[in-house]
Formats: C-alpha cells, structure tokens, sequence
C-alpha cells in the first residue's frame, strides 16, 4: 500500500504520515528532507550564479546520511532554501529515483511532500492532501522553534509562510496543486490526535472501497 500525503509547510503532513506510517506498518519518507539538504549543502552559493550548479550536484550526490540532522533541516532557512532548490528541474530530477525507489519497496511507503500524489506517486493507493490556513500552520511553526530555545519573529515568519507557498504554486517544475483524486483533510481546527484519526479514516474506507471493487471486478 502506498500513501501519498501532500501539503504547505506546517500544515500538520509530515506528522500525519509519520502517524500513519506506524499505525501501518510501512516505511515512511519526508520527501521535504530531501530538498531542504540540497538546500543546506548548496546554502554557501545562494545568490550567486554557481547556486543552480551547486544545488544540482548536491541533489545528484545525496544520500541518507545526509537526512539525519533534522534540527538543521527543519530550520526555516532550510526551508526557503528548499523551495529556492525545488525550481530547479535537473534537482527535481535527481531527487525523483530517490523518492520512486523508496515507494516501490516490497509492501509499500508512506511519503509524504509537496507533488507526492500528482509527480512522484500519481498511482498511490491513497492519496491525501492536508491544509490549514496561514495563521495557524506559522503558529505551530513558531511554537515548534520556541521549543527549541529560539527566538521568533511571527510577523516575518508568517510572511516566509506564504512566500513559500506562492514560489511552490507557481514552480514551473513542481506538483504542488491537489491531485483529483486526493481526499481533502483541514487539519486548522484539529489537535493532532483528531487529525490522525480523520486520516486513518479516510485510508481504511479507501482501502475498503478498493477492495470492494476488485472482488467485482
């Protein structure tokens, strides 16, 4: 079985996957990791004109041990620099095996990002994208910081939020829109255990329903 969940930065995805994830059994993939470490390891060269070469060669020589500091990669530089990486086609490209390969597992993944369900897995079993309004996703993203010890400033925070998600609508190479046959999960008003149970919902009637049709098929 294979999980696709999409949405803008805090929204609550990365949480919900890595929770359905364990509640069935697969592996899960932040796919958002991926970008953000070409970004970190291409961060010397922004604003420069080696930053489209640096971020390409990053992206071509990636690997897993690249993904495990996750304080650093869950910064909000990180983050913009993400989003500044993500427009580049050949990066996209590179970074695609990766993600492809890790779905493909024997028994399946839960992957969770931005074109999950429209670019990397458009033939997921599920596929689900979760939002939440503005206010809330750089509420949650602030808090996470404070507990951190830092110091946040939420009038630009709120403003980095959406820059993001303007520069990823409009990515000429992206995915980021909901696919047609994504389930549509606002998770604004939801604490994370009601978001989970809505999400395990949906997959299981899914699921069901999938079931119900091969066995009339």
């Amino acid at each position: 079985m294979i999980i696709a969940v999409d949405g803008p930065a805090a929204s609550g995805k990365g949480t919900l996957a890595l929770g359905l994830a364990r509640h069935y059994g697969l592996p899960h993939l932040d796919t958002g990791l991926l970008y953000r470490a070409v970004g970190v390891a291409s961060q010397a060269y922004e604003n420069t004109d080696q930053f489209d070469s640096e971020a390409i060669a990053a992206a071509r020589a990636l690997d897993a041990t690249q993904l495990t500091d996750i304080e650093t990669l869950t910064s909000s530089e990180a983050g913009s620099l993400a989003s500044k990486v993500a427009v580049i086609a050949e990066v996209r490209r590179a970074l695609f095996d990766f993600q492809r390969s890790f779905a493909l597992q024997a028994g399946g993944a839960v992957l969770d990002g931005r074109d999950i369900g429209t670019k990397i897995c458009p033939d997921a079993d599920v596929k689900l994208f979760i939002q939440a309004d503005s206010k809330a996703r750089m509420e949650r993203r602030a808090r996470q910081f404070e507990a951190r010890g830092q110091t946040v400033d939420r009038y630009a925070l709120f403003h980095q939020i959406e820059e993001r998600d303007a520069r990823d609508m409009l990515n000429p190479n992206g995915g980021f829109y909901k696919a047609d046959d994504a389930h549509l999960l606002d998770t604004t008003q939801l604490s994370i255990e009601a978001a989970l149970r809505a999400a395990i919902a949906i997959v299981d009637k899914s699921m069901a329903l999938k079931a119900g049709e091969h066995s009339f098929s």
